[in-house]
């Protein structure tokens, strides 16, 4: 069959965008808690009978890396046994999922019996079981510990979920209206990308589509290698290193071994750290998609992010680092850490090959999760910190964007309004701004992290948890550029007693009144702080944002 023309392909591809698009918005409109509907920490895809992905909103980056390998497992699991109307669900890492609290929805799309496309909807839940709140544990030395498993199961047929099925997975959080709300949202949104499918179908055709796919693909395929080819060919070595994993394991290093080749890129992960006993650990999928990260950041904006666009991308890696770990070890902290630290490897070897596309590191993940009791409400509470985000790293077009967040996020999740959230929990904002000198020095600086001082305002004691990485080593320095300062949080007691908050804790006691401080880090500079433009210095002492 001919392939469509040129003009009709840009046609197809915006569809498929633009379904991708507005299945997002669905999900921003319906879900109920916090982390989906003010942070929007959900992604969504679509992927080819073939597994391959086709298109992808911009939301989280490192969750639609990894969404092809859901379809994959769903295919795996239920092969011809796949019906029109079935409704899938998974979040095993182990079993094509990333890790535990990010809950996918997978939805065939069927043309008279044929299966064409999949639906995906991806979401991280408030609650996820286990043994702490909040869907981390830091204490965890194993996956079950870190809360509910599921492999790929039907949950529904007939575009209707069982609601046995859902009831066995809501009870086993601690936040079952908001898991139950979030869900239904889910599969929503996925029947909304379904619909959306159909509808291009009936008017094109399964076998046309299939063609117009393929063709996507190539022209992707061949503006990155297009790219690729004007780097500099040769092999270098970048290397991250973690904190810890929360347990013994200190200064865990990540190691990328980069070959550019032509128009081909080899990366080899192998020589990272053995895996940890903590949760920094990396699923397979998660680690593919970090590394897909960072090949896509140091790409034109203007390639469309398919299947096609990761061609020129080889990985390699070796099972029971802590890029892979083996089946059974804790991974809940890996879609921040260490996806963030694979990516930070890469471009800094690659750094190297293409120093114009670069950028300084992004900030890391620090979170804390409180659990209490809303005396407005008289119901539990479980909220997830995303105020005073990191900042992003300076690169050669300019500095880097302040409190955009992580790497594995670049600017996807969002912190959401203060006022809404003094709204919704019982928390008081005494501030929330840019932390001064918190950015890396460059040619070009880093973006500022933020700070912020919170009161707890709930009528009985509190627990929190915390899980990141960061408060040792900041977002680092590319091509000559400083690296940021690193995070810093401390727990005030009413009484003015205070302690610092370490990355991965739990069970930490809250009172009312306590008071929490924030300072993030900033982003990494790029390029020697010397050649820095002295008006740009002079205009960030003016604003405050400089002290020193």
């Amino acid at each position: 069959m001919t392939r469509p023309d040129p003009v009709a392909l840009a046609v197809l591809e915006n569809r498929f965008r633009a379904i991708v698009e507005e299945m997002g918005e669905a999900m921003l409109r319906t879900t109920y808690s916090q982390i989906l509907n003010s942070s929007r920490d959900f992604s969504i895809a679509l992927c080819d009978a073939q597994c391959r992905l086709v298109a992808q909103a911009d939301h989280i980056p490192v969750h639609v890396g990894a969404m092809p390998f859901a379809a994959r497992a769903v295919a795996d699991a239920f092969g011809d046994q796949v019906r029109e109307g079935d409704i899938f669900l998974l979040n095993d890492p182990y079993h094509g999922g990333s890790h535990l609290p990010d809950l996918t929805i997978v939805v065939p799309v069927m043309d008279n019996g044929v299966l064409r496309f999949w639906s995906l909807v991806r979401a991280h839940q408030t609650d996820i079981g286990g043994a702490t709140h909040g869907g981390y544990n830091p204490a965890a030395t194993e996956i079950w510990q870190e809360g509910l498993r599921v492999p790929p199961i039907r949950l529904g047929e007939g575009r209707l979920p069982r609601p046995d099925l859902v009831m066995m997975l809501v009870t086993n959080t601690r936040m079952p209206r908001e898991v139950r709300g979030d869900l239904m949202a889910m599969i929503g949104a996925a029947h909304l990308g379904e619909k959306r499918l159909l509808t291009l179908l009936g008017k094109h055709g399964g076998a046309v589509l299939a063609e117009a796919v393929e063709a996507i693909f190539d022209l992707s395929e061949a503006h990155a290698r297009r790219i690729v080819a004007d780097w500099r060919d040769g092999t270098w070595e970048g290397e991250a290193i973690l904190d810890d994993d929360g347990h013994d394991a200190r200064d865990i290093r990540i190691h990328a071994r980069v070959t550019k080749q032509g128009d081909r890129l080899t990366v080899d992960l192998s020589d990272s750290a053995p895996q940890t006993v903590g949760f920094v650990n990396s699923s397979y999928p998660n680690m593919r998609s970090a590394v897909a990260m960072a090949f896509a950041y140091l790409l034109d904006p203007e390639v469309a992010k398919n299947d096609g666009a990761f061609r020129p991308l080889e990985v390699i890696a070796k099972e029971g680092t802590v890029v892979w770990a083996r089946e059974g070890a804790p991974v809940t902290l890996c879609t921040s850490h260490c996806s963030n630290e694979i990516v930070e490897a890469v471009v800094k070897a690659l750094a190297n090959a293409c120093p114009d596309r670069a950028m300084g590191g992004w900030g890391r993940r620090f979170r804390i999760a409180i659990q209490g009791r809303d005396p407005r409400r008289n119901r539990n509470f479980v909220w997830h910190l995303f105020h005073a985000r990191p900042g992003g790293g300076g690169s050669a077009r300019g500095d880097g964007w302040s409190t955009a967040g992580e790497w594995h996020s670049a600017g996807g999740l969002k912190f959401g309004s203060v006022e809404m959230a003094e709204t919704r929990f019982p928390l008081f904002f005494q501030h929330h701004e840019f932390r001064p000198d918190s950015a890396g020095d460059g040619t070009h600086r880093g973006g500022f992290g933020g700070e912020l001082a919170l009161v707890v305002e709930s009528d009985g004691p509190c627990r929190g948890n915390t899980a990141g990485d960061g408060a040792r080593h900041g977002s680092a320095g590319m091509l000559g550029g400083e690296d940021s300062a690193p995070h810093h949080y401390v727990l005030q007691r009413s009484d003015g007693s205070e302690r610092v908050l370490a990355t991965k804790e739990v069970g930490i006691a809250i009172a009312p009144g306590d008071t929490l401080y924030v300072q993030a880090a900033g982003g990494g500079g790029w390029g020697p702080p010397d050649k820095r433009d002295p008006a740009a210095r002079a205009a960030d002492r003016r604003e405050g944002l400089v002290t020193r």
